[in-house]
C-alpha cells in the first residue's frame, strides 16, 4: 500500500489543479500504456534504439497496444523474438488492477480497481437496447462536495494519470473480448464470467459503444490526463472511437469548457442540478465560484455545440429542492434566454447511506419533464441502472471503504488461487 497522502484542498472549491506524481514502479520499469506514439518512441531512443529504428518500433508497439490490445511483449508478432525481451526487461504494458467486479440484476457492471500504487477506485458498464456505456472515473475521490452524491462524501487522493484513465477502456475492452481475434488480451487474470461473446451494438459487433467522463473526479481538475487519455481513444491508429460517442461531464469549471471544446472536442454535459443560486450554492458548491449564468454562458459559447450536437443538462431530482414546477419553467426560460442547443437529463435520485435527500416522487418528476417537453426541449427520465450494486449515477464511491483492506486482499487472494 502506498503511503500516499491526500491531496491539500484549499477550502471547499478550488482543489490543487496540479496533477500528482504517481509513485514509481518499483522495478524500474516504464509503463508504456497513456503514451502517445511520439513519446514511446522517444522512451525507446532514450533506451538505446536509434532514431529510426525506435520510431519504427513505437508504431509497431503503438499498434499492438492500442488496436490489437496484446498485455505482453511476445504476442508482438511482426517484432523480433530478440527484440522482445529488451522490451519485457524496460517496458511494462499495464491494466489497472480489478479487485472486485459486481453485477448487477439489470446488467450493469461495476469493477473496483486499483492503481499499481495502491490507491482504490472504480468504473461502471452500462448496456442499453442499443448501446453500450462505459462510465470512466477521472481522479481517486473527489472534491467537490456536491450534497447529493456519493462520490462527494471522499477526499480527493490524486488525479489518475493518462494510462489509468485509458487503461480503465481498454480493460473493459478485454473483459468484453472486444479486440480482434489475432491479438486478443490475455484474459487469464480476469474472471471467466466477466467475458461476453454474444451480441453486439455497432456495425462491428461491439458492445462497448460509448464513453462518458461521469465517474469519480471532476476532468477538467484533471484536464491534461483527461485530454491526453481521450485523444489515445480516439486516434484512428488506436481505440478509434469517434468523438460523437464520448461525453465529458463537468460540474461547471468554467475556466476549462473553452480548452475542452478546442483541446478535445467531445460533447459536454453539465451537471446543473438546480435553476436558482440558493439552491445549486447548497448543493452544487462550486456555483459559489462560478455562477449559474457565467455557467450557462460559458455553455453558450462551447464551440462544436449544435442541434446535432447538443449540450446535455443533468438534473438529479430531490424531493422539495429542486423539483417544482416553477423550477421547470426557470430550466426552460435559461435554456431558451441563453439559445442553448439543448436536452435536459432527468434523473431520479439515487439513495445511499446518510444521503441528506429523498426522491421526487414519480408524479412530480412526470410533471416536471411534461413542462420542459411541452416547451420544445427533450426532457427524459433516465431509468436508474445499477443501484442494487451501487453503481447508479451519484452512488461511486469505492468499496474500500465498506470493506476491511485485510478482507479485499483475502477476496483476491480467493481469486487468484481460483485462477491457479
Amino acid at each position: 500500500m502506498s503511503d500516499t497522502k491526500l491531496m491539500p484542498i484549499p477550502g471547499h472549491i478550488d482543489p490543487v489543479p496540479v496533477p500528482r506524481d504517481v509513485t514509481p514502479r518499483e522495478d524500474g520499469r516504464v509503463d508504456l500504456i497513456g503514451l502517445p506514439k511520439k513519446r514511446i518512441a522517444e522512451l525507446f531512443e532514450t533506451a538505446g534504439l536509434d532514431a529510426k529504428a525506435a520510431k519504427l518500433r513505437a508504431k509497431q508497439v503503438f499498434h499492438w497496444l492500442y488496436h490489437r490490445g496484446v498485455t505482453d511483449f511476445e504476442a508482438m508478432t511482426d517484432i523480433a523474438k530478440t527484440m522482445r525481451p529488451w522490451l519485457a526487461e524496460r517496458f511494462v504494458i499495464g491494466r489497472p488492477e480489478v479487485v472486485e467486479a459486481q453485477h448487477s440484476s439489470d446488467g450493469t457492471r461495476k469493477w473496483l480497481l486499483r492503481t499499481a500504487d495502491g490507491h482504490d477506485f472504480e468504473m461502471v458498464f452500462i448496456p442499453d437496447a442499443d448501446r453500450g456505456t462505459l462510465c470512466v472515473s477521472s481522479q481517486v475521490g473527489c472534491t467537490l462536495n456536491c450534497r447529493f452524491c456519493h462520490t462527494g462524501t471522499m477526499r480527493l487522493v490524486r488525479n489518475l494519470t493518462a494510462g489509468e484513465i485509458v487503461g480503465q477502456v481498454m480493460l473493459a475492452r478485454d473483459s468484453l473480448g472486444e479486440w480482434p481475434k489475432s491479438g486478443q488480451a490475455d484474459l487469464a487474470a480476469l474472471d471467466d464470467d466477466l467475458v461476453d461473446d454474444d451480441g453486439g451494438y455497432s456495425a462491428d459487433g461491439r458492445l462497448l459503444t460509448n464513453i462518458v467522463m461521469m465517474g469519480m473526479g471532476e476532468p477538467l481538475y484533471n484536464f491534461d490526463n483527461v485530454r491526453d487519455a481521450l485523444k489515445l481513444v480516439m486516434d484512428g491508429d488506436g481505440l478509434a472511437l469517434s468523438k460523437r460517442r464520448i461525453t465529458l461531464s463537468t460540474s461547471g469549471v468554467v475556466p476549462q469548457m473553452d480548452r475542452c471544446a478546442e483541446e478535445i472536442g467531445v460533447n459536454l454535459a453539465v451537471s446543473l442540478h438546480a435553476v436558482t443560486k440558493d439552491v445549486r450554492d447548497e448543493i452544487v458548491p462550486i456555483n459559489k465560484k462560478y455562477g449559474i449564468e457565467e455557467l450557462l454562458q460559458a455553455c453558450a459559447d462551447y464551440k462544436g455545440a449544435s442541434n446535432a450536437r447538443r449540450i446535455t443538462f443533468e438534473y438529479v431530482m430531490l424531493k422539495d429542492k429542486n423539483d417544482s414546477d416553477e423550477d421547470a419553467r426557470e430550466l426552460v426560460r435559461l435554456i431558451k434566454h441563453y439559445k442553448l442547443p439543448a436536452k435536459v437529463n432527468l434523473i431520479p435520485f439515487n439513495p445511499w447511506p446518510g444521503a441528506p435527500y429523498d426522491c421526487s416522487t414519480p408524479e412530480r418528476i412526470k410533471s416536471f419533464s411534461n413542462i420542459v417537453f411541452e416547451a420544445g426541449i427533450s426532457a427524459p427520465v433516465r431509468t436508474p441502472r445499477g443501484r442494487d450494486i451501487d453503481a447508479a449515477c451519484g452512488q461511486l464511491k469505492t468499496a474500500a471503504e465498506k470493506k476491511s483492506r485485510a478482507e479485499l486482499e483475502r477476496l483476491y487472494a480467493e481469486k487468484e488461487k481460483a485462477l491457479g
